[in-house]
């Protein structure tokens, strides 16, 4: 297949699931779960945007073949079902992300995200840009996001001095996913950014203040299960009613709080997302460990508490 052009360019906006990589009970990743997920993104939550193979998909923890077979299953599965799927290419290695970055393309992705490498570390914007350039390089027609996450990767550079000049360097750069507390840099990354581009809150339990700060949309873990229910929060905001919206969010708030004193990582959060879809997920893959049942028992009450309609 050839290098597709950009997806009609269409904005990417509105919730994007962070999807999480079914595996099986033995570990191995589970191809016959991602259909299913499809379907309850769409039917049950109202989520019609995925990124996939992120923090919350396991990525790291996933070999670069995995990568490429799991990418390929959700573009083909998504198709005509789903507005767009967002591939995250990030690796360690350059190489490695330029091959998956290529393969994204092939495959029909919608567009590829980039996080920064986080073993060897860019010190300056000016260097992380370059390693960017360098992954879209191969797949230069398709819609490119940069993947700002510092608390994870540790490179605790200003997405907004990243995003200087980005254009010039990656013509199909479109936007940012933001995953980071500090909503100057974000309110600036807004300022700055293009009316083709879309800036992308990912810290859910603090949507609303970004949506205030102009976000176009939002990539999140939580958006799984909550969906339906975020999707209400945006448009109380669309319609001026911030009680109702600061409503939803607060009960987000509850939730995040609550499973935080617990103990709230990947392998919780994909255990909360089994319980809560009935999807068989598996476990996730070490040094992650397997949420304990009482702990995923509590939450998962908690969760029924607080979004009884779910």
């Amino acid at each position: 297949m050839s290098v597709m052009a950009p997806a009609a360019d269409k904005k990417l906006s509105g919730l994007v699931a962070a999807t999480f990589t079914p595996f099986t009970t033995q570990g191995e990743i589970n191809l016959s779960e991602i259909g299913p997920y499809i379907d309850y993104l769409t039917e049950k939550q109202g989520v019609n945007n995925i990124f996939v193979n992120g923090t919350t998909g396991e990525s790291m923890s996933l070999s670069v073949e995995e990568r490429k077979i799991l990418a390929k299953e959700w573009c083909q599965k998504a198709k005509g079902k789903m507005e767009q799927v967002i591939v995250h290419v990030g690796c360690m290695s350059l190489k490695d992300s330029q091959e998956l970055a290529h393969h994204a393309a092939q495959i029909g992705a919608d567009g590829i995200a980039v996080i920064a490498p986080s073993f060897f570390k860019p010190s300056t914007a000016d260097v992380l840009r370059m390693f960017l350039q360098e992954v879209s390089s191969v797949a230069p027609t398709l819609p490119f996001y940069y993947y700002h996450i510092p608390a994870v990767t540790g490179v605790n550079v200003l997405a907004r001095d990243v995003l200087e000049g980005i254009e010039k360097l990656i013509p199909s750069f479109r936007g940012v996913k933001f995953t980071g507390n500090d909503l100057m840099d974000f309110g600036q990354c807004v300022s700055y950014s293009q009316p083709h581009w879309s800036v992308l809150y990912g810290v859910d339990e603090q949507l609303l203040a970004a949506l205030v700060m102009g976000a176009n949309g939002a990539v999140g873990s939580t958006y799984n299960y909550v969906g339906r229910c975020v999707n209400n929060l945006i448009s109380a905001f669309e319609k001026g009613d911030l009680i109702q919206a600061r409503t939803i969010q607060f009960k987000m708030q509850e939730l995040v709080s609550y499973a935080t004193k617990l103990g709230f990582d990947v392998g919780v959060n994909k255990q909360l997302m089994t319980e809560v879809s009935g999807l068989s997920l598996g476990p996730p893959r070490l040094p992650v460990m397997l949420c304990p049942q009482a702990r995923a028992q509590s939450i998962t009450q908690k969760f029924h508490s607080i979004f009884p309609e779910h």
